[in-house]
């Protein structure tokens, strides 16, 4: 079922009182998003949206179903039933370039310890795996290996016929919690505050016999990895529940470069000092983490935060970005960032550059006279240089979308199609771009007219 509503939606429940956060007014004009449509059908919270291909993707949460749809028109493709619990991951699974059949897959996991493999086109379960002794908690697709993994308590390696190709033993309660691939055939994965490096090892046997090593422990966490983003083939990285963010060389494993004090104005003096009198582990934990190679995004507490990696620092945030914890973030083209929050808004930001002000004159007169201003003056350009050589950037609120009233749990940036999002209000809503689908009805209007003959010409 799906309905549409124009404007800026309802508001929040909950979420009338005064806060701190920036805000924007009704008049919004660098927001797109002046159209809504809101897509019914799942019974519990919606947690999880995966990217089919250009026009269509797959929603699933704690009702246990998946759910497919058309994100250009909101139409439900499918309903996919087979799990008993609640879905705990859920990836893609591309077709490898040796295989015949080009159907897109995608793999579902669920605390019912079961993984199905689905086919999109059809909507029919292709495979089940049911030998599991605990809850899978994340999925990664090899593409290059042309297989896939599965993280709980052990590692497994799947091909794509999903057999069992070898696991580790079994690692402790709390499990792998997340998974990146690395060059050289390793895979870091998060067990608690540890990182643990394995590789995987062809046998000789042939390309389907494989075995998994653990090559490395990295311990430098103080707490609970929650986030782990791969940049590139030489850097990945990682954020814990108390606020810490580690760049890591993605070929020897080695620390690069660390981010510790979110929170602290004297480490980011460019950036307005907020007045905390304590700072509890949820305001400065790394809910999630994204990059584009130049730098990483961080969702930190009720803040945003983007990190240069080349710079190695903190270039710019908003410590308050939303009046709850920032679920999810993630840059799209035009130097704009979207994030989304425990308080079930949704917000767009643009990365800009602050104007820098000139330094000021030396003065002339008495200084001068004792030989002071000769060294005032070359102190002064150097400052100068220094400041225009080291660009400060702000993040700018130009959006703010109000749809969900309860958590946004993620979404999807699917170009002029729009902008996907789930939350705990069962929910997915498609945010539309107004001026482009006013054109669309326009222009099928006119086709309609011209076909039925009832548009005249007039010249």
């Amino acid at each position: 079922m799906l309905r549409w509503l124009i404007g800026g939606g309802r508001e929040p429940q909950g979420l009338a009182e005064k806060s701190s956060v920036q805000t924007i007014g009704e008049e919004q004009i660098q927001n797109p998003y002046t159209e809504l449509l809101v897509l019914k059908g799942h019974q519990d919270i919606v947690r999880f949206l995966v990217q089919i291909d250009d026009s269509r993707f797959a929603s699933a949460g704690d009702d246990g179903i998946i759910f497919l749809w058309n994100a250009q028109t909101g139409e439900k493709l499918f309903e996919l039933h087979g799990h008993t619990h609640k879905i705990t991951a859920i990836a893609p699974f591309p077709s490898s370039d040796s295989s015949e059949e080009k159907n897109p897959l995608i793999l579902t996991a669920s605390a019912d310890r079961t993984v199905i493999v689905w086919d999109c086109s059809s909507g029919r379960q292709v495979q089940k795996v049911s030998c599991f002794h605990s809850t899978v908690k994340c999925l990664t697709v090899l593409q290059r290996l042309n297989v896939w993994l599965s993280g709980g308590s052990d590692l497994c390696v799947w091909n794509r016929k999903l057999d069992l190709l070898c696991k580790t033993s079994h690692l402790t309660d709390a499990g792998i919690t997340a998974l990146a691939e690395l060059p050289k055939n390793c895979v870091a994965a998060a067990v608690g505050k540890e990182l643990i490096i394995f590789r995987l090892i062809a046998c000789n046997g042939g390309s389907e016999g494989w075995n998994v090593l653990e090559v490395k422990r990295l311990v430098d966490h103080q707490d609970n990895i929650l986030s782990l983003v791969s940049v590139n083939d030489f850097t990945f990285v990682t954020g814990s529940h108390v606020g810490e963010l580690i760049v890591w060389d993605a070929l020897d494993w080695t620390k690069q470069a660390s981010e510790c004090n979110f929170w602290d104005s004297s480490v980011h003096p460019d950036i307005q000092p907020e007045i905390k009198l304590s700072q509890s582990p949820n305001e400065t934990s790394v809910q999630h983490l994204t990059s584009d190679e130049e730098c990483v995004f961080a969702a930190v507490g009720k803040g945003i935060y983007v990190y240069n990696l080349q710079m190695k620092r903190v270039i710019a945030c908003q410590r308050t970005a939303h009046d709850s914890s920032v679920l999810h973030i993630k840059k799209i083209p035009n130097r704009q960032l979207i994030s989304c929050s425990e308080d079930g808004s949704v917000r767009i930001w643009e990365l800009r550059e602050k104007q820098q002000l000139p330094a000021e004159a030396v003065p002339t007169g008495f200084f001068n006279m004792w030989g002071f201003g000769r060294a005032n003056k070359q102190a002064n350009q150097a400052a100068k240089k220094m400041q225009e050589n080291t660009p400060v950037y702000f993040l700018d609120l130009v959006g703010d979308l109000i749809g969900h009233s309860s958590a946004v749990q993620m979404f999807l940036y699917f170009g002029e199609l729009g902008l996907a999002t789930c939350s705990a209000d069962h929910l997915i809503i498609l945010w539309k771009d107004g001026e482009r689908e006013s054109r669309l009805r326009s222009l099928t209007l006119f086709q309609k007219l011209a076909q039925n003959g009832d548009l005249q010409l007039k010249f």
